[in-house]
């Protein structure tokens, strides 16, 4: 009774394993005999391989290997290592009955019995959508690497969590200059600078991008040959689904040239600004002068009609002080249109290195005798076109400030040279050309970079108060710039200035200087007086009437040529001043010389755009004008 109910057991046992089996689709399970030939055939065999069991069992299994594989020996080789090893396991292409390919995981196990293998159990789970789903994983995983591989403008790498560089595109290679080989698990911080390190900045750079969830910033970077550049940098942390920190991803790109656009940029606009400045106070400073030398006209001529009277002495001395004064005032004036570039220049062509050593005492005189002079000239013939009374204006002015930058004493060496071209100077680009370079540098205090800034503004000076006008480097400015030269300053606190004035180079000879002619009066003339300003129309009226002329006054251009159509034949000389409203005097000068081609002109101005003697065909009387110039204009004009 016992034996039955156990064999009914067992039979029932396998009738619920065979119930389980059957009751798998996802897994082919099945067996095979020692031979290979199919025994058992499950549902989900029948359904992913295609074959139902009367068209399996009985057929060797090696049916669902593909062509291939059954040529290499595979089925065979696959049963002698399951018997051989006690398992084989693999993945591969297998074929359905309709022909299709699918991709298997397999499992075969031996089955023994008494010790001895009588078949083999076969599991397969059809696992193509995995395959299909990894083959894409793959795929775009090639595509992402062929990408950043492509990528030659950024390096693109990734770190691990403590900075090791696990990675390393082309574009890292192409920028940095590392080969990958020469930087994977090597620390980020080698592409830093030695200060940069020395800082703490790539620990820093990590520790902000892993508070801030990213990293971004300029700064200077050094590629394997020592060279550095500007980089743009960001660095993000990479994390798992748990949130665990996996590493760094870092892109670098090269703003080297990006930087320097930018910082062209900013010179250009740094000086646009400066030269809007400097215009804006030329003209200002410009037309103070103007309005200066107006008055300086009167006061001086006055004082020089006194000193000629037989005054008593006691008077004398103080139309003295008035002269003298006046003296003064008009080298101010002077000094302001030279910054304003609207002082009449009368450029001669003159060897700088002989004038410079003509102005050796007076350059000594000027340092002082605790400064030592040294001159050291690059050649002896070094020839200039140039106003020479301004040249030498210039070259004392740079003299007096080097001298008041050594309170202490020092030295002041002044050299002069060839110059092909005028550097780039306080933004400004450079500039072609042959020029003469004339240079002083001096051992004084040197000047902050706010200072220099400033030094060739007029009035503005460090020096305490009545130890100078703040007006010698306007005029070193401004007589550079109206001769079409330039003048550059290098300074830095505590090691001395050097100032180079660049003028244009000629290669022509000196030309011999006019000498003036004796002063004796002039015969009496009839005389249209074109004067706007009222004191300097009053104050001309009377000199000239003094001198012998008849005068006849009107203020402006119009008045003056009704005057003359009024009365042809009337006069013999128009002196008028340029600067006036409406139309100037030199377009009247040029119709007055085409309607009445017999009349003489002069020409007057305290600040005009005439910049020499004759440079429209008229001669031309600088305000403020003494009686001697007058004089000569008057014989000019005759």
């Amino acid at each position: 009774m016992v034996d039955r109910q156990r064999k009914l057991s067992e039979r029932d046992s396998a009738e619920r394993n065979r119930l389980l089996i059957d009751s798998i689709v996802d897994y082919a399970i099945y067996l095979v005999d020692a031979d290979g030939m199919i025994a058992t055939w499950n549902t989900g065999a029948a359904l992913f391989k295609g074959y139902a069991a009367e068209e399996a069992i009985g057929r060797h299994f090696s049916i669902f290997y593909t062509e291939e594989d059954r040529a290499r020996g595979m089925p065979a080789r696959a049963l002698e290592t399951a018997r051989s090893e006690g398992r084989f396991e693999a993945e591969g292409w297998r074929v359905r009955k309709d022909g299709s390919r699918f991709w298997t995981h397999v499992v075969i196990d031996p089955v023994f019995e008494h010790g001895e293998v009588i078949g083999f159990a076969k599991i397969t789970r059809d696992v193509s959508a995995r395959k299909a789903a990894d083959k894409a994983l793959y795929e775009s995983e090639q595509r992402f690497q062929r990408l950043v591989q492509g990528v030659r403008d950024y390096a693109i790498y990734m770190l691990d969590p403590v900075g090791n560089v696990t990675n390393w595109n082309s574009g890292a290679e192409t920028i940095k200059g590392y080969k990958a080989g020469e930087v994977l698990g090597r620390h980020f911080s080698m592409f830093y600078t030695p200060e940069d390190r020395a800082a703490g900045a790539p620990k820093a750079a990590l520790a902000r991008a892993l508070e801030h969830g990213k990293f971004e910033g300029e700064a200077i970077r050094v590629r394997k040959d020592g060279q550095s550049f500007w980089a743009h940098v960001l660095i993000d942390p990479i994390r798992d689904e748990g949130g665990r920190l996996l590493g760094f991803a870092k892109v670098t790109r090269d703003i080297t040239e990006k930087r320097r656009a930018q910082d062209e940029i900013e010179r250009t606009r740094e000086a646009l600004a400066q030269a809007q400045k400097m215009e804006a106070i030329g003209r200002l400073t410009g037309g103070v002068a103007h309005d200066f030398n107006n008055l300086l006209t009167v006061i001086r001529s006055s004082a020089e009609f006194l000193q000629r009277a037989d005054l008593a002495p006691r008077w004398g001395k103080y139309v003295e002080a008035i002269a003298s004064a006046s003296e003064r005032a008009a080298l101010l004036t002077s000094q302001l249109l030279a910054f304003a570039r609207r002082q009449p220049l009368r450029p001669e062509t003159f060897n700088a290195v002989a004038r410079l050593e003509g102005l050796g005492q007076i350059i000594a005189a000027s340092a002082g005798s605790s400064v030592q002079v040294r001159q050291s000239y690059e050649a002896r013939e070094l020839w200039v076109s140039a106003d020479p009374g301004q040249f030498d204006t210039a070259i004392i002015n740079m003299v007096v400030n080097a001298r008041d930058a050594m309170p202490e004493g020092g030295g002041i060496t002044i050299r002069a040279g060839r110059a092909d071209g005028v550097p780039a100077v306080r933004g400004h680009a450079a500039a072609p050309g042959e020029f003469v370079a004339i240079s002083l540098a001096d051992t004084g205090t040197g000047m902050s970079i706010e200072t220099l800034a400033q030094i060739f503004e007029p009035f503005f000076t460090t020096k305490p108060i009545n130890r100078g006008t703040g007006l010698g480097l306007s005029q070193v400015y401004g007589f550079a710039k109206q001769s079409r030269g330039e003048v550059a300053v290098e300074s830095r606190e505590g090691e001395g200035s050097t100032f180079t004035l660049f003028l244009p180079r000629t290669s022509a000879g000196p030309v011999e200087a006019v000498r003036p002619e004796p002063e004796e009066l002039v015969e009496p003339m009839r005389i249209l007086l074109v004067e706007d300003n009222i004191e300097v129309g009053q104050f001309a009226t009377g000199m000239l009437e003094e001198m012998g002329h008849a005068v006849t006054r009107v203020c402006d251009a119009q008045s003056a040529l009704s005057a003359l159509e009024a009365a042809t034949g009337a006069f013999d000389l128009v002196f008028t001043d340029v600067v006036m409203p409406g139309t100037s005097g030199v377009d009247m000068a040029r119709e007055v010389r085409e309607r009445w081609p017999s009349l003489g002109i002069i020409l007057t101005s305290g600040y005009s755009h005439v910049l020499a003697d004759g440079a429209h065909g008229f001669p031309l009387l600088s305000k403020p004008y003494t009686l001697d110039s007058l004089l000569r204009a008057l014989r000019k004009a005759r």
